[in-house]
């Protein structure tokens, strides 16, 4: 199987970024300017998207979380993890399944169910999504492109954040069919909360305040069966906090990674972003919604 494509920038301790559904890894772009100078960053291409070939073999979950980890083999023996939305799912497959080689964790977006159900209040229903594959099916540009506006509806900047999801297709290059469906498989059947149990690495789950995709409830229910994690709800933001309010974002990321370097602009940018909810560790709960 062909190995996926990555993109290295900056230097310091490594940090690994895992993007969304149907995206590639020019969403980081901005991240990466902010960032670079204190990380070592890798940014890559999921399985059939971007720059990435697609191959049957990387089709189950298990398949794609053993994809990144080969590529990864050869690029970094320890490294945090951050994963946004679908990537955030493969983020927490590798925390659980290697935890020596993940430090830190960072999940956005995050859910560990995406559909709902009776004893998970948190996700869309099996019908919407169920629509989505048949509109898949049918135009599979035109339900990415839909899919893209859904993102960023409500979220302050909307339309600058629109233009830059829109750029990364364009420029990089959109994913391809068949790794689009596999994606959806993936968020009809997954459920990841008995993993949740093997994640021992540090956590933190940041949601935008206006995701219509993931809701906020959710990420808020991940942070919270995760024993320690730590959760941020950012003020105005929707399913792409990175875009929409950057240095507020990345400075949420380094005061996390690295709580003892940061500095005045960090904390001012993190004062700036106004979060509803402030960065502190959930109270544990004995068991998942039933």
């Amino acid at each position: 199987m062909a190995s996926v494509h990555y993109e290295i920038s900056g230097s310091g301790s490594d940090l690994v970024l895992l993007h969304g559904w149907g995206l590639n890894l020019r969403v980081w772009d901005g991240l990466v300017r902010e960032l670079r100078n204190r990380y070592r960053l890798i940014a890559l291409d999921l399985p059939g998207h971007g720059k990435s070939p697609w191959s049957v073999g990387a089709g189950t979950p298990a398949e794609q979380a053993w994809v990144i980890h080969q590529a990864l083999a050869s690029l970094s023996a320890r490294y945090s993890l951050l994963g946004w939305s679908i990537g955030a799912q493969i983020a927490l497959d590798l925390a659980a399944a290697t935890p020596a080689q993940v430090d830190k964790l960072i999940l956005v977006a995050a859910t560990p169910r995406f559909v709902g159900g009776a004893d998970w209040p948190h996700g869309a229903t099996p019908q919407s999504l169920a629509r989505l594959a048949e509109r898949l099916r049918a135009n599979y540009r035109r339900t990415v492109q839909d899919f893209l506006e859904l993102q960023v509806r409500g979220a302050a900047g909307g339309e600058e954040t629109l233009a830059l999801l829109r750029r990364a297709l364009f420029e990089h290059g959109e994913a391809h069919p068949q790794a689009l469906q596999a994606g959806l498989d993936r968020l009809a059947s997954g459920d990841q909360r008995a993993t949740l149990a093997h994640v021992h690495a540090p956590v933190l789950v940041i949601a935008g305040q206006y995701d219509r995709i993931t809701l906020p409830a959710a990420s808020r229910a991940l942070a919270a069966a995760i024993g320690g994690a730590r959760y941020v709800e950012m003020r105005r933001a929707a399913h792409a906090p990175f875009l929409s309010h950057p240095r507020a974002f990345a400075a949420r990321v380094d005061e996390f990674l690295h709580p003892h370097r940061v500095g005045t602009s960090a904390a001012a940018a993190r004062r700036k972003s106004s979060p509803r909810r402030k960065t502190r560790p959930c109270k544990k709960i004995q068991s998942l919604p039933r």
